[in-house]
């Protein structure tokens, strides 16, 4: 398949599941074998278009940040407990990801494992919305409590093995330790920017010596597919999980992971 087709095919994953409770990781790892793409040449593209979906984000909220922003110059208390938050979840990930990044890397390869932490993921998705019971409002990302945003930070971390989940595991690990599900959500989405930046920073780094131009030329098409599919896809998340909660999308990783599963086996 020709390369261009490859990454804009990517580029529609990443969109399509970065914000969702599905493992976009998982995703591409799976739409590589399945397509029957080469893993290796494309571990440093899948996690290299990560950013679009960032740009996703302060596009749709770019009013939240320029309050943000505002509110650091006057050292509103809001927007220091905005930063606080973000920080405190934000370490955990840049502490576990610098002592173990090369064996997280050995784990990308592995879609047998993204099939089942897609199943088993999907039953914590089910067993949370049926014994957590978050308020139906909150205080936003601010308001959430200093122990909470740590808590949230080291959830976050089980996203380091593919197919868990970055957002499932921020939004659902909140829920559990008492945020509504709107907090939650956006608590994940403003998470992801640095979190995300600092995972293609690390990587361009690491591996950006051996890419060429025809790379970053690849990297360039997925990530302008993946902005722009993530921009649709965030707006009609927060209203699923507003009217129906998260079920959809537990038996989805559910469905996916067993088909996954099944096709690995007969191939």
């Amino acid at each position: 398949m020709n390369d261009t087709i490859t990454a804009v095919l990517l580029g529609i994953v990443e969109g399509l599941t970065e914000f969702l409770p599905v493992s976009s990781t998982g995703h591409l790892i799976l739409a590589t074998e399945l397509l029957g793409f080469d893993q290796s040449e494309w571990e440093v593209f899948n996690i290299a278009i990560q950013p679009a979906a960032i740009m996703a984000i302060v596009v749709l909220y770019w009013r939240t940040f320029w309050q943000v922003a505002k509110g650091l110059l006057g050292f509103e208390k809001g927007a220091l407990n905005f930063v606080r938050n973000l920080l405190v979840a934000f370490f955990p990930a840049v502490i576990l990801g610098l002592a173990f990044g090369d064996a997280i890397e050995t784990l990308l390869g592995n879609a047998v494992l993204v099939c089942w932490t897609l199943i088993i993921g999907g039953f914590a998705i089910l067993a949370v919305e049926r014994w957590a019971h978050p308020p139906a409002e909150g205080p936003g990302v601010a308001g959430v409590p200093l122990k909470t945003s740590i808590i949230i930070g080291l959830v976050q971390c089980l996203a380091m093995i593919p197919g868990v989940s970055r957002s499932g595991a921020t939004i659902l690990g909140a829920m559990a330790f008492g945020v509504d599900r709107k907090t939650a959500a956006e608590f994940s989405f403003f998470l992801a920017v640095p979190t995300l930046a600092g995972a293609t920073v690390y990587q361009l780094w690491k591996h950006g010596a051996g890419l060429t131009a025809h790379d970053y030329q690849l990297i360039g098409i997925g990530s302008l597919v993946g902005f722009v599919v993530a921009l649709v896809v965030v707006k009609a998340f927060v209203a699923i999980i507003t009217r129906v909660g998260f079920g959809p999308f537990a038996w989805y990783r559910i469905l996916a992971g067993s088909a996954g599963l099944a096709w690995l086996a007969l191939r």
